[in-house]
């Protein structure tokens, strides 16, 4: 029985605090309406009217101070006094329901669309140029502000912040259609000179430095056709650009595969993909402008392995919960 006493207890504070909260909520709401109003209209409101509203918005601010049953009732009664006052004298300047959340519903969209135009964009990776380092599925968030500010809609930079640095995994506008977007690593950087020698990249005449990790690395990706899956098999290599460190992928050497040696145009750089044999990149359709970046990859924030036609069950199985909030590098 004492047990059940406490419960009791228990859920009669539960019940005031709550009716205090919703109370505090409602008041507070009230009264910064009402002085809003009796600031922004008082050429049209009575000094009699302006008055009485005043004073009972002090008196709802003074009653929401209390703590007691009995004065949560009084603070219910100098709600609903304040409530009626405005009803019959500031109907006129009083948002409607459907005004109030029209305006939340705006302000929310309008704060979304500038945190992606300025800040920060979804981006979702749709094929395996950037295997083992990002996977299809993933879903990344893509830092606008890392480079500077770009004008909404166009490729005209407000300001420039920094430069992309050779390691940045960048999303860019792909140069020969801008409606597509791409995303890549930058390898060259202005006025560096790229080449391909036997599968290994050199940069101004060095070889880039590299591990083999002596294991292979088995991936599927969706094939070209409507056949299924295809599986590959590859070498898995770490990467080292002056101490940053990614992994790539080759598949085992078939041939000589070079490219010619080409230097990096003035305000543009050299991107290609983690998967060097499966990549569309500059080394097939040449360089990045810089006006063309749209920002710098961040975390993977979802991740989900694609597949169609798949039960519930499958659906939640193909979820890679092991890339969730996974830095990008």
């Amino acid at each position: 029985m004492a047990s059940t006493g406490s419960e009791q207890g228990f859920m009669s504070w539960w019940r005031e605090r709550s009716a205090w909260k919703r109370a505090r909520l409602e008041g507070r709401h009230l009264v910064k309406e009402s002085r809003r109003i009796l600031r922004k209209k008082s050429y049209r409101i009575a000094e009699a009217i302006s008055s009485l509203i005043s004073a009972q918005a002090d008196a709802v601010d003074e009653a929401l101070k209390g703590h007691t049953p009995a004065e949560l009732e009084q603070a219910r009664k100098a709600i609903a006094a304040l409530d009626d006052s405005m009803d019959e004298h500031l109907t006129f300047a009083r948002k409607s329901t459907m005004r109030e959340y029209s305006e939340s519903i705006g302000v929310a969209v309008a704060i979304a669309l500038l945190l992606r135009a300025f800040v920060v964009e979804a981006f979702q990776i749709p094929s395996g140029s950037m295997i083992p380092t990002l996977e299809v599925g993933d879903h990344i968030f893509v830092s606008k502000f890392a480079y500077g500010l770009t004008i909404p809609f166009t490729n005209t930079k407000i300001f420039q912040m920094a430069e992309p640095k050779r390691g940045d995994i960048i999303v860019f506008k792909f140069p020969g259609d801008q409606s597509i977007d791409y995303i890549k690593r930058v390898v060259g950087l202005p006025g560096d000179v790229i080449e391909m020698r036997q599968e290994e990249l050199y940069i101004n005449g060095h070889a880039v430095q590299r591990e083999r990790v002596p294991r292979p690395y088995h991936y599927s990706e969706a094939s070209r056709g409507s056949g299924p899956p295809e599986d590959h098999e590859s070498e898995l290599w770490i990467e080292n650009f002056g101490g940053r460190k990614h992994e790539t992928i080759q598949e085992p050497v078939r041939s000589a595969r070079d490219f010619e040696r080409k230097v990096v145009p003035p305000g543009n750089v050299f991107v290609m993909g983690d998967n060097r044999d499966n990549s569309s990149d500059s080394r097939v359709w040449g360089t990045v402008d810089l006006s063309l970046i749209k920002g710098r990859a961040l975390i993977v924030w979802w991740s989900r392995a694609p597949a169609d036609g798949m039960s519930p069950v499958d659906w939640v199985k193909s979820i890679r919960w092991n890339r969730f909030f996974q830095v990008v590098q």
